[in-house]
């Protein structure tokens, strides 16, 4: 079976049928409908190899992370799923585990079966990740590098709001636990939180902790309660599930010892108590960056759009008023 066959039943020419299959935009619905109907009466199915040889085309689209185990990654990852699928691509998706020299070596070998990249939260220093881009498309989330299309999610306000809710509890001393020094999410986390505590006068004591596990959570118990501090605010949600479990291990309650925030709200609901948390609007994110993706891809041209995707405070029950000494 051959294209030559479908195009006689559909009375189209050779070209048209390989259009229908590799660039049906460019065709009139009626004549991709006809040539479709035709190739299923034949039982004819497209050979995927042999069209990416001829026509440069993969019709693959990757999703590269940081860590697919976060929760923040896969609502992502199925958003740009769902919206590449509806578009006729099938998406492949690489974990860099947080190391930028393995997020280089998948890039470099998922370059020759992909037609564009997702790269979400990327660790490639700015050079490579426009290497990349020269070669394929390349939309970024929460990456912001001039020329290229990105889609960053903006944490002033819901830090903002997290802490003008800390000050009005009566919260002067606040410990941030901070995420990967290179991830542009903790760079513009710290920012924001420095400028937002030093207009409400709150002290805010950094404490790195590397990569956000519920484990470095947990374990950032110790030096919380050194600093002093009646509150917490965490790089993201699995870390202030951590720091919960530490403090309930020494006996210490949540809210009415100490205040706890999270980011990203992707476990908040399924803490008990129920976490206090910024939201992130993480599915948000996959469909704004597949959007610009298939853009890209239909048109043929490179985009420098620049989507912002703001965030507020969800305020539940880990946040009270702060204790006083002696109370």
């Amino acid at each position: 079976m051959t294209i030559g066959d479908i195009a006689r039943v559909a009375g189209v020419s050779r070209s048209t049928v390989s259009r229908a299959f590799s660039r049906p935009e460019l065709l009139n619905p009626e004549t991709v409908r006809r040539v479709k109907v035709a190739a299923d009466e034949l039982g004819y199915v497209v050979n995927h190899a042999a069209r990416a040889l001829s026509t440069g085309r993969f019709g693959n689209v990757a999703v590269v992370v940081p860590d697919i185990a976060n929760p923040f990654f896969p609502p992502l990852v199925r958003r740009v799923q769902t919206l590449a699928d509806a578009a006729g691509y099938a998406v492949f998706l690489g974990d860099s585990d947080e190391i930028a020299d393995r997020e280089a070596n998948l890039t470099s070998r998922l370059s020759a079966q992909v037609e564009g990249f997702v790269l979400a939260s990327p660790r490639l220093d700015e050079e490579r990740i426009r290497e990349l881009d020269a070669a394929r498309p390349v939309v970024l989330v929460n990456r912001d590098i001039d020329g290229l299309a990105r889609v960053l999610i903006d944490p002033s306000g819901g830090l903002d709001e997290a802490v003008a809710h800390l000050h009005r509890l009566g919260h002067t001393r606040v410990v941030y636990l901070s995420g990967p020094r290179e991830s542009w999410s903790d760079q513009q986390r710290r920012a924001a939180l420095a400028r937002a505590a030093e207009r409400a006068g709150l002290d805010v004591i950094v404490q790195e902790l590397g990569r956000p596990s519920s484990a470095g959570g947990r374990d950032a118990v110790g030096g919380i309660l050194a600093s002093g501090a009646t509150a917490v605010i965490a790089f993201d949600d699995v870390v202030a599930q951590g720091v919960m479990a530490g403090l309930a291990l020494r006996g210490i309650d949540v809210p009415h010892d100490i205040s706890v925030i999270g980011c990203d709200d992707t476990l908040a609901s399924g803490t008990h108590p129920a976490l206090t948390t910024i939201s992130a609007a993480s599915a948000a994110a996959g469909d704004a960056a597949a959007e610009l993706l298939l853009g890209i891809l239909s048109s043929g041209e490179r985009s420098d759009a620049r989507v912002t995707i703001a965030t507020h405070l969800v305020i539940r029950a880990t946040t009270e008023a702060a204790r006083t000494s002696g109370a």
